[in-house]
């Protein structure tokens, strides 16, 4: 019997929630910056003197600096877990997500550091940023490579929930501080709670470390492959053989990211400081758009096992290409219920797309080097979608001050991810190397 075949068989039941809390957690700090970069930051970090129209885009720009962070984390997490594990790649990401946001919860501030303060803000940010790039392959990976053939969508989408339940949990954190403090109290020291909190990831890596066995698939190709062709560097090989399903991988999340950050971190700075909407307001309706879109997160994402990826895909890029219009319109309402609504109907067309990512960014890339690829594809497509979205909406509206020119923005994403995705060949059926590896252990 095979080392492969004698592992122990973790349940996938485990495995699915494993993935959606780290996820969850992970994501959890990833967008408590977002929100304290909208409401906080912009006097916390930076001169008193800058105009706030500028203190507002130096916040977003350190906002930015974790999506240029991503696809490096990408490289180098995607080496590490093509090389010896997706567990072990996953693990330590964990850990540099959870020491990096605990971190950014003990800063000074501007007034008290000069500008120490916003330059170790960077250096943080830009570590959760590499945790990020190299978390996402490892929990999805971990979800997909163990899922029963047919589910790898659904399976994947445990992965990806951890979106929706991470922007719920960051916002009612920030609720709840705005809640039962004062502002002052609330500007002082009440925004580093929810950072503090973040020393709960490192609790999390153990428990995967010590709790979770690697993937069958993983497990299967360390025994079927040459050791010394493995030890070339997985990135390489990916981009000299898959260019055109990274590029178009990329390409395809452009908007479910983009769309995502406008309507997560753009629009509660746009909603507070211009529509001078209650900041509660908007978080409740951030929270609450969140938890009624995250349904069809795992919905969209069986729909793509039993009709393929690409259609559910593209309709949803049509579909939330298609709200950008009436999203600001209710936005510019000012009334919570009418902001509510264009919340929650842009998260759901959103998870339209963002439901069947994981299955098909994975499926794209044998599982030789599919942390590698899929990482990479994934995070660049983070960086000409979300990195860059807020502060390009921000810069919109201040040039045309009109949200229109930003609903023009957000189709244009929406295009490019449509285009990119009908150029991809379907994916659903497709199985990786180490899957075939698995199957012939297992017929002998």
């Amino acid at each position: 019997m095979t080392a492969a075949a004698a592992a122990p068989k973790t349940s996938i039941a485990r495995v699915a929630m494993t993935s959606l809390a780290a996820s969850s957690i992970e994501w959890y700090d990833f967008f408590i910056y977002g929100t304290a970069a909208a409401l906080v930051f912009p006097k916390l970090f930076f001169a008193a003197s800058l105009p706030p129209f500028v203190a507002q885009l130096a916040a977003f720009s350190t906002f930015a600096v974790g999506f240029i962070a991503r696809p490096v984390g990408g490289v180098l997490f995607g080496h590490f877990g093509d090389l010896v594990g997706r567990k072990k790649a996953l693990v330590t990401a964990l850990m540099l997500m959870g020491l990096a946001t605990t971190a950014v919860g003990l800063l000074p501030s501007y007034a008290t550091a000069g500008w120490i303060s916003p330059m170790l803000l960077i250096l943080l940010r830009f570590a959760q940023g590499l945790a990020v790039g190299g978390q996402w392959g490892g929990a999805v990976l971990i979800a997909t490579e163990n899922a029963p053939p047919g589910k790898r969508g659904f399976y994947g989408s445990f992965a990806q929930m951890g979106v929706p339940a991470g922007v719920a949990t960051a916002n009612l954190i920030f609720l709840l501080m705005t809640a039962n403090l004062a502002p002052e109290a609330f500007q002082a020291w009440g925004w580093r709670i929810p950072f503090l909190l973040s020393v709960l990831l490192v609790g999390l890596g153990l428990y995967v470390h010590l709790m979770l066995e690697d993937t069958a698939e993983f497990r299967a190709l360390e025994q079927a492959e040459d050791k010394a062709e493995r030890r070339r560097s997985p990135i390489l090989q990916a981009l000299v053989k898959h260019p055109k399903e990274i590029l178009l991988g990329a390409g395809a999340f452009v908007a479910a990211n983009g769309t995502f950050y406008v309507m997560i971190t753009y629009a509660v700075a746009y909603a507070t400081t211009t529509l001078h909407v209650p900041r509660t307001s908007v978080l409740w309706a951030v929270m609450l758009g969140s938890l009624i879109s995250a349904p069809f997160l795992p919905l969209m994402a069986a729909l793509s096992d039993r009709m393929g990826r690409r259609g559910v895909f593209m309709a949803g890029a049509l579909l939330c290409g298609a709200w950008s219009v009436p999203f600001f319109l209710l936005l510019n309402s000012g009334a919570f219920p009418l902001i509510l609504v264009a919340m929650a109907v842009g998260l759901t067309l959103n998870n339209f797309m963002y439901g069947p990512q994981a299955a098909l960014m994975t499926e794209l890339f044998s599982t030789e080097l599919r942390y590698s690829g899929a990482s990479l594809g994934y995070q660049l497509g983070a960086i000409f979608g979300g990195a860059f979205a807020p502060i390009i909406s921000t810069a919109l509206y201040e040039h045309y001050r009109s949200a229109m020119a930003i609903s023009a923005y957000w189709a244009v994403l929406c295009g490019v991810a449509f285009l990119s995705v009908f150029l991809l060949s379907e994916t659903n059926r497709r199985a990786g190397a180490g899957a075939k590896a698995a199957a012939k252990t297992a017929q002998a």
